[in-house]
């Protein structure tokens, strides 16, 4: 009797079992959707669309755009136009970038063309403070000036990009009294820092602290320490008033900065790479 009870509940256990193996996981999952069917969720995810949110840090930033800029040809001033041929032979390329006009505009993110101009006073006064520019060095107006906003582009990595603007003397300008005037300029259109500059000013080399200027310069755009690049070439420029620096990029990356100086036309200059 005892045997047939237990030999009863071991069949009845074995199609439980049976049942719950075929039932068991349909009725889970069930369970389980009706926790997110019909349910709305929404999550931010980066798209390769829009590179610009894509977070660089300062020193891959100025490594983008030196590189964009080597690889590019645009008209320069007077003096800094001839250095390009001496330059070319110690370019040291990697990779492909390419830096064009934005046709499409700011976006929603980047200053705008109205608002240029007073971001690049802005940027001017701040470099005043700290020394970099002199102090004599005018506001700049926007009937006296050409805005064009640039992408420098890391072509394989398309979201590592810059979006900058480029300011310049007007052409209808070029022949007119430049003391004491921005000439050219590089401006984030993110931030409105100014990553490069050629100003005309009332000064010599011998009044120039290239070491210092090149200091709160790099702290004013949050870069690391910069380290002097030692060359005893003279050719890598057409004036004999330089000074350049070495700024790491990521891995083996560095960008070369120059601080120099036009006798003649009394024309400082900070340039990237070039």
């Amino acid at each position: 009797m005892k045997r047939s009870i237990l030999s009863t509940a071991l069949f009845m256990l074995t199609i439980l079992v049976v049942l719950l193996s075929l039932w068991g996981p349909e009725a889970l999952a069930r369970y389980a959707d009706r926790g997110i069917l019909d349910q709305i969720e929404t999550r931010e995810e980066e798209t390769g669309g829009e590179g610009y949110r894509y977070q660089l840090s300062g020193n891959e930033k100025l490594y983008i755009l030196s590189q964009c800029l080597n690889a590019q040809n645009l008209p320069e001033t007077e003096q800094s136009l001839r250095s390009r041929d001496a330059d070319a032979a110690y370019q040291e390329l990697t990779g492909t970038y390419a830096f064009v006009v934005n046709h499409n505009g700011p976006s929603g993110q980047e200053i705008t063309d109205e608002e240029i101009y007073e971001t690049a006073n802005k940027g001017i006064a701040l470099l005043k403070e700290k020394g970099v520019l002199p102090e004599e060095i005018r506001e700049i107006r926007s009937a006296a000036y050409e805005a064009t906003l640039y992408s420098a582009i890391d072509v394989p990595e398309p979201r590592n990009n810059v979006a900058v603007w480029k300011l310049s003397l007007t052409g209808s300008l070029q022949n007119a009294n430049k003391e004491n005037r921005l000439i050219d300029a590089y401006i984030d259109a993110d931030d409105g820092k100014i990553y490069e500059f050629y100003v005309r000013a009332q000064l010599k080399w011998e009044e120039i602290d290239p070491d210092k200027l090149v200091e709160e310069w790099s702290s004013y755009m949050g870069l690391s320490k910069p380290q002097a690049y030692e060359t005893d070439n003279p050719l890598l420029e057409t004036t004999p008033y330089f000074k350049k620096y070495v700024f790491a990029g990521s891995g083996d990356e560095r960008t070369i900065v120059t601080v120099g100086f036009y006798e003649g036309i009394n024309e400082l200059f900070l340039k990237i790479s070039r």
